[in-house]
């Protein structure tokens, strides 16, 4: 921080603690402070917080160089208009404003309202403020040094706000330990009407209406902690909560009609007896807190502001190790998120076993929460779905958030095009950046009207209310997902939907919806079905996750004296690509325990090291194992000999550039490879135990990729670093203890996030 002087108006817990911070963190400054009660002065003077202090504002006013202003909202009008009346305009314009005003005030549209009625306009080092930190105690006596350490604080400039204004605030509350965030003056004045004003009012509330109940206040003795915790927050200050509500009253009031509107849904649910309409508000809520420490204690996907990074996690994988055993891998990640979507249109109660508890998963989960469906667990991969039919789904409070799952937007697009209501559907970082005109444009043809990103890319804006009518569509690559969000249309559409696909691609949706009752039909290369129909409830036990066992396959396939057997796991024919491959390049596998379930066939896989050797992939295959091939190239790598890959574009459009991501890592580690358009061309070194080396590699966030190289370990000579993995909870929750059960030696650590 460069400022001279900081004056502070305003010397009660708030002002006092951003003193107390400020000569922790060693502020070379001088602090002053404006209060209307020269004992708080005194006070803050002999606590060694504020250099001078006077109950006028005007003579403290020169020499400031920042302003903060924090006093109640209701006191801010006459503030300003003081501080309009001892500034000289120029002090506040210009690109780098020579004096700089912020505040504290937890409503931001009267705040700003107030600088224009003083000012007349928002002055360009004008940046408004509000920490979200605080205590039931008051007054400077309170002042507590680590008040803000580790809590956010949201500015909300104005377009006429000068940046090195923004800059000198955001310095401010940095070197008091906070976290400084942005967002509009209106989104600001919800957010927090919704998450701190209304419980302060419904707290106040309760707790004034129980007190008049009993005027001895005995009911209080019979209360437990629950009680106690939930209305600590009603011990505040009243006045400053009388303001704020009043400050922020139209925010307020529209939180509250919302909560009025829960609490009377919910009442009728009581009257009625309707246990599945309050499980499923009692469910949505549960998990909904879940989520909500989640984001405490992960700092993994904002929900409210939208502004924080998912925490960065390394990988760190010692070279060498062995893999023996006997392991179950987790559930398939695709067909948990049919199970779901099937589940919750469907008429009955669905069971299902085995159901991924990844990110992914649990987002798909929580989405259909939100849309009305009263959904149990999961618990130990077991949930109880209680469908609501095919038109039984509720339009959402806001967007559906579906995580990093490509396949969960694809397959929401067809299912949500035919619903009544419109829906929008967000994803993070990673998927923001992934292709959904593939979907997008045969819906459009379908009669879907559907909104894209720039390049077709998310969010999707979907207008509900619109009529599908059946169509015949070529698809012009092979994708398991468009299929399948075509399919899903084609159940609201009227008259017969038929795609055709270029290559076979997974059936998962073919073969649950005959599971769940609804006919489709095939004919070599095309599947159709007819619009219309009803889905009935099925149980569904999910096998494990092919894709997931393909890590511990190629793991034990590369290193000497493996022997490894991977239970119950999915062999459906159109995801067998990596079986039939890595037996083509020598693999010593087998097939043990076959048979199906729900409709799935499975299989235990006992597999033993046995030399590789570099073969050209059949182009057949490629389809049947899009999703396997990071972990094949290590495969190759490890391999005697050349393996070539072609006609895998596909790849170039994952959660990352595949092909190309695995090429950089290859490239840290020594491997010889020859980049093609639609493939890669590997040279292995499988004559020596050390096939390649080590280094630091970047996942680009890509779970796969991280996972593939943490496998490659197995034959480095030096230890692997991977960085950027905490996508892999979304497909392998586990991933890491699993792989030290079988014999790698890898662990996780928190990556150093450069400044």
């Amino acid at each position: 921080m460069n400022e001279s002087r900081i004056l502070i108006v305003g010397l009660g817990l708030i002002g006092g603690s951003l003193a107390a911070a400020l000569r922790a963190a060693g502020f070379s400054g001088t602090i002053h402070s404006c209060d209307p009660d020269p004992g708080e002065i005194e006070r803050g003077i002999q606590m060694g917080l504020i250099d001078h202090g006077d109950t006028r504002l005007a003579p403290l006013v020169e020499g400031a160089t920042l302003i903060v202003l924090a006093v109640p909202v209701l006191a801010m009008q006459g503030v300003m208009a003081e501080l309009a009346a001892a500034l000289p305009p120029e002090a506040l314009e210009g690109e780098s404003p020579r004096v700089v005003i912020t505040d504290v005030g937890s409503t931001k549209a009267a705040v700003r309202d107030c600088a224009l009625a003083a000012f007349g306009r928002l002055p360009a080092g004008l940046v408004l403020g509000h920490p979200i930190a605080g205590s039931e105690k008051s007054g400077v006596a309170a002042s507590n040094p680590r008040l803000y350490i580790g809590h956010k604080v949201i500015l909300t400039p104005a377009p006429a706000t000068a940046p090195a204004a923004v800059a000198r605030v955001l310095a401010l509350w940095q070197a008091c330990g906070a976290e400084v965030l942005e967002m509009g003056v209106d989104r600001h004045d919800q957010v927090l009407a919704r998450t701190s004003h209304l419980p302060h009012l419904l707290a106040f509330s309760l707790v004034d209406t129980l007190a008049r109940q009993d005027e001895r206040l005995e009911i209080f003795r019979y209360a437990a902690g629950g009680f106690r915790d939930f209305t600590r927050i009603a011990g505040s200050d009243p006045v400053m909560w009388r303001d704020i509500f009043t400050a922020n009253r139209d925010a307020v009031l529209a939180s509250l009609d919302d909560f009025e509107v829960g609490l009377g849904r919910l009442r009728r649910a009581v009257e009625a007896g309707d246990g599945d309409a309050m499980l499923a508000i009692f469910d949505r809520a549960s998990h909904a807190r879940h989520y909500f420490d989640s984001l405490l204690n992960q700092t993994s996907y904002q929900a409210e502001y939208q502004m924080q990074e998912q925490g960065k996690l390394t990988f760190r994988a010692a070279p060498g190790g062995r893999v023996a055993g006997r392991i179950r891998v987790p559930g398939d990640k695709s067909i948990s998120h049919r199970s779901i979507m099937l589940g919750a249109l469907a008429e009955g109660v669905t069971e299902v076993k085995g159901f991924l508890e990844g990110e992914d998963s649990l987002a798909t989960l929580q989405a259909f929460r939100e849309m009305g469906v009263a959904i149990e667990g999961p618990h130990q991969g077991r949930v109880t779905i209680h469908g609501v039919g095919m038109h039984g789904l509720k339009g959402p409070s806001g967007p559906l958030y579906v995580g990093n799952a490509g396949t969960a937007m694809r397959l929401f697009a067809g299912l949500l095009a035919g619903q009544a209501f419109s829906t929008e559907l967000i994803g993070d970082a990673s998927l923001t950046k992934r292709p959904m005109g593939r979907v997008a444009d045969p819906l459009r043809l379908m009669g879907a009207k559907i909104d894209t990103a720039e390049g077709g890319r998310p969010p999707l804006k979907i207008h509900g209310g619109q009529k599908l009518r059946g169509i015949n569509y070529d698809m012009p690559m092979a994708s398991a997902q468009v299929k399948s969000c075509l399919l899903l249309a084609g159940l609201y559409a009227e008259g017969e939907t038929r795609v055709r696909e270029p290559a076979p691609t997974r059936d998962h949706t073919e073969r649950m919806l005959t599971g769940f009752g609804y006919r489709v039909d095939r004919e070599g290369d095309t599947c159709w079905l007819q619009g219309g129909g009803k889905l009935t409830a099925a149980p569904i036990d999910v096998p494990s996750d092919i894709s997931s066992a393909t890590f511990f396959l190629v793991a034990a396939a590369i290193t000497p004296g493996s022997n490894l057997v991977l239970e119950h796991v999915g062999i459906n024919p159109t995801r067998i690509g990596v079986i039939n491959i890595l037996k083509l390049m020598g693999a010593d596998l087998r097939l043990t325990n076959e048979h199906e379930v729900g409709g799935e066939p499975v299989a235990d896989l006992h597999i033993r090291y046995a030399p590789l050797k570099g073969i050209d992939i059949p182009l057949d295959q490629v389809p049947l194992a899009i999703d396997e091939f990071p972990a094949l190239f290590i495969a190759a790598a490890s391999a005697t000999g050349t393996t070539r890959l072609r006609g895998a574009e596909e790849l170039r459009v994952k959660e990352s550039d595949r092909i190309q991501a695995m090429a950089d890592g290859m490239a840290t580690l020594g491997i010889e490879h020859t980049v093609r358009e639609d493939g890669i061309d590997i040279v292995g070194a499988g004559g020596s135990d050390i096939a390649y080396g080590g280094g630091r590699i970047d996942s680009l966030g890509d779970h796969r990729i991280a996972m593939a190289f943490v496998i490659a370990s197995l034959r480095a000579g030096e230890e692997i670093l991977i960085d950027d993995c905490a996508n892999v909870a979304t497909s392998f929750p586990g991933f890491t203890e699993l792989a030290r059960v079988v014999g790698l030696r890898v662990g996780e650590e928190a990556q150093e996030v450069k400044a």
